[in-house]
Order: structure tokens, then sequence, then C-alpha cells
């Protein structure tokens, strides 16, 4: 398999995505990833895998500060039940180990569903390898995988 970063910047260019991966070094809070990559808190941006009581998944984007809101997401996807899965699962469903997880490049093409704080803005994400960050167009990233946006985060 292909090395996560090259998964990632064949996927996104294969969208007509521009993404400029940095190598990062490690950071003890989200203050200081924000620092270290010389950006807001908030233009981090986690990929959480969730898990449908189906059994399949999505992808929910949600901004640095804040978390994903279970009710507003519950109601957008019509799910009674949604959960994180633990690390082993959420490495089955996208190929990537957490804290490198992104939409881009994964094993499967889950749903995409960005906080609607993200518009308009430059965002930094899990670039498929520890140690390193993607750069990336929230409008390009959401336009690329036909993204749900809406509010489905509450702060931390």
């Amino acid at each position: 398999m292909a090395d996560g970063r090259d998964r990632v910047l064949q996927d996104a260019a294969s969208r007509g995505v521009d993404v400029r991966i940095v190598e990062r070094p490690a950071a003890g809070s989200l203050h200081e990833a924000a620092a270290l990559l010389g950006i807001q808190p908030g233009d981090i941006v986690k990929t959480l895998v969730v898990k449908r009581h189906s059994g399949d998944y999505l992808f929910a984007l949600v901004p640095g500060g804040r978390k994903i809101s279970w009710a507003k997401l519950r109601s957008l996807v019509g799910a009674n039940k949604l959960s994180l899965p633990d690390a082993d699962l959420a490495l089955e469903a996208t190929g990537y180990e957490r804290g490198t997880i992104t939409p881009f490049g994964s094993t499967t093409a889950w749903p995409v569903f960005a906080d609607s704080s993200i518009v308009g803005r430059t965002v930094a994400m899990g670039a498929g390898a520890h140690g390193y960050s993607a750069f990336v167009d929230a409008d390009a990233l959401i336009k690329g995988f036909d993204a749900t946006v809406a509010d489905i985060t509450e702060p931390e």
C-alpha cells in the first residue's frame, strides 16, 4: 500500500484539490500545535471517523476548539445512534491511524460532513502519516468530496 502521504496527494489531485503537506513537530496541545504551524487553533481540523448503528461510517470535519454535537449530527444524518469507533476500527475503516486520518486517500470513501465554521478558510488536517499536516482550502475540500456542510459542532 502506498505511503499515507502519497495516498493523500494522489486522491487530492484526482479531485482537483491542491494540498500542501508540511512536516511538523509533535505538540502537547491544540494551541501549541497551532503556534508551531503559524495558524489559529480553529484552523486545525480534526477528521473524526464516526460509526453509524448500521455499521458503516462517515467523516466529521471538526475545527480545533470545538467538538461534535451528537444531537446535531444525529439529526442531520437521520440516525438514532452514532459513536466514535476504537482505534483499530478507525484504522480498518480508513487505512489511517488516529492522528493521521483524513478523507483524502481513505481506503473507503465515506461521506464527509464539514462543520460550517470552516467555510472560506485554509485549514490544516491529518496528512496520512504521523508528523505531518496537510494544508488545504476548505472550500475546495468541501467541493472535492461533495461534503455536507452544516453546524455539527459546539464549543469544547
